[in-house]
């Protein structure tokens, strides 16, 4: 089963350096029946593509707990064992859970088939779309454009291979983030 796993560039960095996607159960988005009865469709890469955006939305809202992550979204696909992912039955037909799954981990990087991230350009709009969460879960329509603004933006494809060269982009970008507001304190 293909799963997609939710992360941060930071997440990648922490993944990559212990050469696993998390230590126990990971929460991960899936076609899984729920979806499917969702978005009535038979289409295996239509329902992909689906769980692919579920998965994105989540890697917003862990953006949105961490400030310090670079603002761009990632996902990492992910094969692993049909009997490994399950649906938490208590969640049913939950909009907020549709495809959500829950992976026995970890799992090794090394079963990851590619990796997902927004391009540079994004940052601006990921970053008004994690500061907008919270209004636009009470309610608030204008949080909820600014939220749909960062699904505006389609996750680029990478080949595992990559993963080195977006951690130390990402490393790089932090550096100097810091260092600018650093200056900027001075």
């Amino acid at each position: 089963m293909r799963v997609y796993v939710p992360l941060t560039l930071s997440g990648l960095a922490e993944a990559h350096a212990a050469g696993q996607l998390g230590d126990g159960p990971l929460v991960a988005h899936a076609v899984t029946p729920a979806l499917r009865e969702w978005y009535l469709s038979d289409d295996i890469e239509e329902l992909e593509y689906a769980a692919l955006n579920r998965a994105a939305h989540a890697s917003l809202r862990l953006l949105a707990g961490d400030p310090a992550a670079p603002r761009r979204r990632v996902v990492v696909a992910v094969d692993v064992p049909d009997r490994s992912a399950s649906v938490d039955p208590g969640r049913g037909l939950d909009p907020a859970a549709l495809g959500e799954v829950r992976v026995a981990g970890p799992v090794p990087l090394a079963k990851a088939a590619a990796v997902h991230v927004d391009a540079e350009d994004a940052e601006a709009d990921v970053t008004a779309a994690a500061e907008a969460l919270p209004a636009a879960d009470a309610g608030d329509d204008d949080a909820r454009f600014t939220v749909d603004g960062a699904e505006d933006h389609e996750l680029l494809w990478f080949a595992t291979q990559e993963i080195p060269a977006l951690v130390d982009r990402a490393d790089a970008a932090d550096r100097a983030d810091r260092a600018d507001r650093a200056d900027r304190r001075d």
